[in-house]
């Protein structure tokens, strides 16, 4: 039996790329789905589709402390991967980023202190929040030094979460998530996720920009693995108060990147200059170590980039059809 079956599992965020495919996966499971949404009409099909399927949606804002502390009453385990994305617009709007990402989680811990302590919280962070971590895989005891808005109140949330759980005894735990893609991320949602980002450029007929000389390395990771991941801190007692280094562990350059996807999807690639700001916040290099995953929850990833790639390609040109 699946270990989410007739789980009570809470999605706050469950309309998003990720959360799309974590609440499919979540249903197969068998889990008693709650999807929270600040906005239920900006996702109408999604939300059709899911109540279908008997999840239970609900509108809640992660600001909204009523809200939070009535979505997270009687659930088992919490995802939460709701918040602003955007490393550069984080910059250009500090303070709306650091009410959403931070004011916002800090309220949903205190929800769970107040209604819930016995749920498992898994929360999504970021590999931004390692900023400059230089040419080596990174391991999760490298020390962070986040070079945006954004990547600082992600971190923030992590150290929340560690006061949470030695002062209140919140289980939990954190994935630094690298750069997912595969299907299930509209084409006017440019903020977060460059490689389906670029396959919808390529789709379309336009330009790939590339900054610089695109020579800088990314680790990239398929939805479903990401999924499983998320998957496995959820259900394991092993994850709990642990950090987790979520991606391939592989290096790929932008550029090589780019050229892949117009090989596959036409487009062509432009090499063009930096914007001043992204230049300045721009982290270079970046590859995960993911050994401590691999040992402690027994996860790795299963879908290679070029079949990755090949499937994102093929779900995003039938659904432009």
């Amino acid at each position: 039996m699946s270990p989410f079956e007739h789980r009570r599992v809470l999605v706050i965020g469950g309309f998003g790329f990720i959360g799309v495919n974590l609440t499919e996966r979540l249903h197969a499971l068998g889990a008693r789905l709650t999807i929270a949404t600040r906005s239920i009409q900006r996702h109408p099909e999604a939300a059709t589709d899911a109540t279908s399927q008997g999840a239970r949606i609900v509108e809640a804002d992660l600001r909204d402390e009523a809200a939070m502390r009535a979505a997270v009453a009687g659930q088992d385990i919490v995802f939460n991967l709701a918040g602003q994305s955007g490393a550069v617009r984080s910059m250009e709007d500090p303070f709306t980023d650091l009410d959403i990402n931070c004011r916002g989680n800090l309220v949903l811990l205190e929800a769970l202190r107040a209604e819930n302590r016995s749920a498992k919280l898994v929360f999504v962070s970021s590999r931004l929040a390692y900023g400059r971590a230089g040419s080596k895989p990174v391991t999760e005891d490298d020390i962070a030094n986040p070079t945006s808005m954004h990547a600082m109140h992600k971190l923030a949330v992590e150290k929340y979460l560690e006061i949470h759980g030695r002062v209140h005894g919140l289980l939990f735990a954190i994935a630094r998530l690298t750069n997912p893609y595969g299907p299930g991320q509209p084409s006017d949602r440019t903020a977060y996720g460059v490689v389906n980002h670029m396959i919808h450029r390529a789709l379309a007929g336009d330009t790939i920009p590339v900054y610089g000389d695109g020579r800088q390395q990314r680790d990239y990771i398929y939805i479903d693995d990401a999924v499983a991941a998320l998957l496995r801190m959820g259900e394991s007692a092993a994850s709990n108060g642990r950090t987790y280094n979520v991606g391939s562990g592989i290096g790929t350059a932008l550029v090589d990147m780019a050229r892949a996807i117009t090989a596959m999807a036409g487009g062509r690639v432009e090499l063009i200059d930096w914007p001043s700001l992204a230049e300045r916040i721009e982290t270079g290099d970046f590859v995960a170590d993911i050994g401590r995953i691999r040992r402690e929850l027994a996860w790795e990833p299963r879908v290679s980039l070029a079949e990755g790639l090949e499937r994102t390609v093929s779900f995003y040109r039938a659904h432009a059809a």
